[in-house]
């Protein structure tokens, strides 16, 4: 369910494949002006491929922060993004939450059955991602970390009774096509365009998000 325009727009959509991640990290910061910090990558080691980290059982391979002080790493300039991954070509693309959006992640399930409600209701939906530890991670306002959970109340739910969680301030999401060692890459469900690059308020998807994720249990 990837949302395609014609024409010359679809320039400017961050490709899936065949583009370097280098590329892919500019692209981010300078159309859609996300802020972008290198995460891990991965290293090939006796035949598979480990984590940069080192940890031989590193639950995340390839895919989270490189250091410590990654929040501050974090940029929304081309030019820096641009020197950071020419000096580790194969390293992750991490995007912080918090600052231009926020993230409400939902198992693929409950996602998929969300998107076909939303697509029902005519919601407009900002970019959408499936990771491959099966996650779905819709984009909206920075501050949904804070009004989302007595959304969810106001629905009728208990916030810890459902699988969702608002990714905001402190958090970060990995973007397309950063891979999860041997499990995928991180994939768009619903790419960025122009088209979507106004992002929707949390209050407009939590209830088709909730009703999925209340249905998944």
């Amino acid at each position: 369910m990837e949302e395609t325009i014609a024409g010359t727009e679809a320039a400017q959509i961050p490709k899936q494949r065949g583009e370097s991640l280098l590329e892919t990290a500019v692209r981010y910061a300078e159309e859609r002006h996300w802020d972008v910090f290198p995460g891990t990558w991965l290293e090939a080691a006796d035949g598979s491929q480990r984590c940069s980290c080192g940890d031989a059982a590193c639950p995340a391979p390839g895919s989270h922060p490189a250091r410590p002080d990654w929040a501050t790493q974090a940029t929304g300039s081309a030019t820096v993004a641009r020197r950071m991954w020419q000096k580790q070509p194969t390293a992750s693309i991490l995007l912080p939450t918090g600052r231009t959006f926020d993230a409400i992640s939902v198992p693929e399930t409950a996602g998929f059955l969300a998107l076909a409600r939303m697509e029902r209701m005519e919601l407009t939906l900002g970019p959408v991602t499936l990771t491959p530890d099966r996650r779905m991670e819709f984009f909206v306002l920075p501050g949904a970390s804070a009004k989302v959970p007595d959304l969810v109340r106001t629905l009728g739910w208990s916030p810890a009774s459902l699988d969702l969680t608002v990714l905001g301030e402190g958090a970060y999401v990995a973007a397309p096509p950063t891979r999860f060692g041997s499990r995928g890459a991180v994939q768009w469900a619903c790419r960025p365009t122009p088209a979507n690059r106004w992002l929707p308020d949390a209050e407009e998807l939590i209830s088709p998000l909730a009703y999925a994720c209340g249905r998944d249990r």
